[in-house]
């Protein structure tokens, strides 16, 4: 099962405070047990299914390029987008374990832009060198990982979470992913019934 953040989101306990629960292990367990919920949700998708766009009512990015503001997200994006977050979380992981503070910018992140992500099999080969790369990540932290070492984040970011170091890094990325669960899930049954009707 992936890890239940239900703590954090309603506010029992900050983010900093919920990982110092996890040990690397639980963090390498974590990733794999997200991405083969994914995989999971994609398994009896096929091409044209993972590119539908479904129908989402609160759909509303302010980051998104003009004219895609409002859209749904397919199965392919949402792959695309949950991935980059949880590496770029990975990627700060590591260097905060390795003892240097890490400035808010520049972020350490980069998506796959989702119109180019087209097939299942493209889908899947996403989240496999995802979890390749997160969990190479996890492995560039030393043995005894620098836990005061901090990212710099806003005061809003500390309020609410509490400060980034290397464990909070790497979860954060993961939260985002899991947060985005019921959404794939949503794109799924909307997909999976176009298809059959």
């Amino acid at each position: 099962m992936p890890i239940d953040f239900s703590p954090v989101e309603n506010g029992e306990v900050t983010l900093f405070e919920f990982a110092q629960r996890f040990t690397r292990d639980d963090l390498r367990a974590a990733t794999n047990a997200s991405i083969d919920t994914l995989l999971d949700i994609i398994k009896d998708m096929n091409d044209v299914q993972v590119v539908f766009m479904p129908h989402d009512p609160h759909a509303n990015d302010p980051h998104a390029v003009p004219g895609e503001e409002h859209i749904g997200w397919s199965l392919a994006h949402l792959v695309v987008h949950v991935t980059a977050s949880s590496e770029e979380g990975a990627a700060h992981s590591s260097v905060i374990a390795r003892g240097i503070p890490y400035p808010s910018e520049p972020r350490l992140r980069h998506e796959t832009h989702w119109k180019s992500v087209m097939t299942k099999a493209e889908c899947i080969q996403r989240l496999e060198e995802s979890r390749r790369m997160r969990l190479a990540f996890l492995d560039t932290w030393p043995d005894q990982p620098h836990l005061d070492i901090y990212r710099e984040v806003s005061p809003r970011f500390i309020e609410r979470n509490g400060r980034m170091n290397a464990p909070v890094a790497f979860l954060s990325g993961l939260r985002h992913e899991i947060g985005h669960h019921a959404q794939f899930r949503e794109a799924a049954r909307q997909a999976r019934e176009i298809v059959q009707a």
